[in-house]
């Protein structure tokens, strides 16, 4: 039986790329994005090279959006086997220095932990008995480095400057999932782990960082595509982070 991967926000950047090689290894991938159009677009592109895809329309900030897409693949599919929580935002508003702990509103701060954290948490656990249908299942949330409790309180570390509390704060809310979600499923065959992908060059990333999509792809497929009993570990390339 063909495997099934779900991919959130994998219209572009990242999550475009982790579809594109998740389904150049043979397996089913549903391209999850919350605008209809340019989810059939990286559909259609998926499909001329050969992968089989298929759009699902889901909005990680929106419950309802949320509950459908769960209700679509439910219907269509006997297992889920791979899910890759990618789906993230900065605020456009907000401060990367240290100040920004002061200078943030509310509303930045729910906004995004509305879409980083506590819509990833609601689409998975809605999927989770989905997943335990499947023989191996994998669940890869994408997290960030600068979700690192350890690297953000280290003068050292070249991220110590990084400061942008609510994008922050919600990727070590998704770390902190990760080590729970892991210790709940540890008696059942699903694997969950946070992956880094690094400064990608991407919207949130810009041209100026240092790893293509290809390159900061990398460590997610690496992730979802793991068959060993590696769980609730935080990785770039294969290298552990401290959480």
């Amino acid at each position: 039986m063909k495997k099934v991967a779900l991919v959130t926000g994998a219209n572009k950047g990242l999550g475009y790329q982790t579809a594109k090689e998740l389904g150049q290894n043979g397996i089913k991938v549903l391209v999850g994005a919350r605008n209809e159009e340019r989810g059939n677009n990286a559909v259609s592109q998926l499909k001329n090279e050969g992968i089989d895809a298929e759009f699902v329309q889901l909005d990680v900030a929106s419950a309802d959006s949320i509950k459908d897409a769960v209700k679509t693949i439910s219907e269509n599919y006997d297992q889920l086997d791979i899910l890759v929580n990618n789906a993230g935002m900065i605020h456009a508003k907000e401060s990367w220095d240290a100040d920004s702990v002061n200078s943030l509103t509310q509303d930045i701060l729910r906004n995004t932990f509305e879409t980083n954290f506590f819509g990833l948490v609601d689409l998975t656990q809605q999927l989770v008995p989905l997943i335990k249908k499947s023989a191996q299942g994998n669940i890869v949330n994408v997290s960030s480095i600068l979700g690192s409790l350890e690297e953000a309180n280290n003068p050292k570390s070249d991220y110590y400057q990084v400061k942008p509390f609510a994008y922050n704060a919600s990727k070590a809310a998704v770390n902190s999932y990760t080590i729970h979600l892991a210790a709940a499923l540890k008696n059942d065959k699903i694997k969950v782990n946070s992956a880094h992908p690094g400064g990608v060059q991407t919207d949130l990333g810009t041209e100026h960082a240092p790893l293509t999509v290809k390159q900061g792809a990398r460590t997610i497929v690496d992730l979802a595509l793991d068959t060993s009993e590696k769980t609730a570990q935080f990785e770039h390339l294969g290298q552990t982070i401290a959480w």
